[in-house]
Formats: C-alpha cells, structure tokens, sequence
C-alpha cells in the first residue's frame, strides 16, 4: 500500500527536510505547484493538517513533526541504499567470495586483491575441487581457485600460479643437505601419498609414469597436514606443493629436480559473470601485480 502514497510522503518529506515547498522542489528537482499539490493530497486523503504556512515560511505541526520522525530514518535508509550502489558501482565498496583448494595460496590471492582494493572485502573458504565448482555453480561464491583443471563448460577460467612439487623428507633423510635429487632416487623409498583425486599425487604419479619409476606406496592419507606429520615421525616421504609445505620439527624440504613435478593454479567464475565489477576487479588485480 505504501507506493500508492510514494510520492506525496516523498514530498513531506523534502518540505520537512528543506524548511519549505520552493527549497523542496529544487531538491526534487521538480516543479514547486506539483510539490504543493501533492502535500496537500497527502493531507486531505488522510485528514491531517502537517504544516502551518506562514507567508515566508512553514512550520511543521504536531502531527507533522511525529510523521518527520518517520520518513526521516525511512528515507534516509533509502539515501543510504542510494549511495551503497553507487560506492559499489566505483569499487569504494564491496564483498569477493572465494572458494579455494590451496589456503596458502588463497591466502596470498587475498592478500594481492587488499593491495589493489583497500576499501573492498574478501571472504575465502577452503575446500575440494567438487565443492568449489558446486559453490561457484549454486551462486555461493563469486570466485574459484582451482588446480590443474581443464575447460569446463560455462566457467570462465585464467592461470594464476605456477607451484613447485617438493619432497619432505624426515630429518637424517640422505637427500639433506642436498641442492635437489634426481627423479630417480624416488624408486625405492616409501612413499607416503595423498588420496586418489588429489592433484599432487596426479602429477607425481606422472612424473613417475613418464620417468618410469616405480612407486612404493607405504601410506595413502587424505590430509596434506597429517602426511606432513606422518613424515616427521619417520612413516616415509612425500611430495607438498613448496607454498603448501609448513615447517615442523623433524621434517626437511628436497627439490626434486624434475619439470613435470609442478602445479597450475587458475582462477575461474561463472562465464556469465565475468564481467561483473567485483569479480573482474579480482582478475584485473591479479593480473596487473603479475605482470
């Protein structure tokens, strides 16, 4: 019912707000006889008497004053609204959903983004790879960063960052103390791997496949946190990406000197999205500070 009488309160209002029907007019940006006439409906359809005027000036009357009190806090709400959308529309103001499969490098994707855009949020959570494309999908996050994906129909997907593969070896481990190994020296040790599916294992699997080394798998845990501390207790070894590798006690890093032993990251959104001033404002950031 309230947008039958939209346009007389709207009125009201401005004539409170300015001190009069001329000064509520240029407000409006309208004409000063449209302002009266539609107070004055306002006040005939409901049977109340909101100003005194006066013949330079207007007053409000009580039951104005208590009306003021209203639109004041209803309208400001809309000013408010008013000036959310055009802060965003200027990027002073905003929220970029993340999903991510890496916390270190969302991490750092977030970190890129506040350099660029100071006055705009960003909100990461981290998951699978299926649980980030089911959230980009259902419209729960803006932006996904993946590993090693391919095209997908409907998203929208850029390279990000390269990682380097690297063995964690526990302490007294040969390879201490070594610049890098050889792919080679992987036959024979046991190796501690993350579950199927898991893009680290993948790639070290290749590189196995296409050095043809055989690989000794002693353990198979699905968590890159408990591998690291399997390691550390002298279980065996395994391969972290180096971003992702946390530096606990009893364990060591080893560059195995291999090409095929790294991993793409990308960014991606929805295709349809793409262009979306918050969503490119992240690609356009991250491409900018790479360049």
């Amino acid at each position: 019912m309230f947008h039958q009488y939209y346009k007389w309160i709207r009125c009201f209002q401005a004539v409170a707000k300015t001190g009069g029907f001329t000064a509520a007019a240029q407000y409006l940006h309208i004409g000063q006889p449209t302002v009266t006439d539609q107070v004055k409906a306002l006040e005939q359809r409901f049977g109340v008497e909101l100003f005194l005027r006066g013949s330079r000036s207007v007053q409000l009357t009580d039951a104005g004053e208590r009306l003021y009190a209203i639109t004041r806090g209803l309208f400001g709400l809309e000013e408010e609204a008013l000036t959310f959308l055009q802060n965003a529309h200027k990027l002073k103001t905003g929220l970029v959903r993340v999903g991510a499969v890496s916390p270190p490098i969302s991490l750092e994707l977030a970190r890129r983004f506040k350099r660029a855009h100071p006055s705009l949020d960003i909100a990461v959570t981290v998951g699978t790879e299926a649980l980030v494309l089911k959230r980009l999908l259902d419209f729960d996050i803006d932006v996904g960063l993946l590993a090693e994906t391919g095209s997908i129909d409907g998203i929208h997907i850029a390279p990000y960052c390269r990682e380097r593969i690297v063995a964690v070896v526990p302490d007294g481990h040969p390879w201490i103390g070594k610049p890098s190994v050889s792919i080679r020296d992987i036959e024979g040790q046991n190796i501690i791997l993350r579950e199927i599916g898991s893009k680290t294992r993948d790639r070290v699997e290749l590189a196995c496949r296409h050095n043809e080394i055989p690989l000794n798998c002693a353990m198979e845990i699905n968590s890159r946190e408990a591998i690291l501390h399997a390691v550390a207790s002298g279980m065996g070894i395994s391969f972290v990406a180096q971003i992702e590798c946390i530096p606990l006690p009893g364990l060591a890093m080893v560059v195995i000197d291999e090409p095929l032993l790294s991993i793409d990251y990308a960014l991606c959104c929805l295709e349809v999205r793409r262009e979306r001033p918050l969503i490119k404002a992240l690609f356009d950031a991250v491409s900018d500070q790479s360049g």
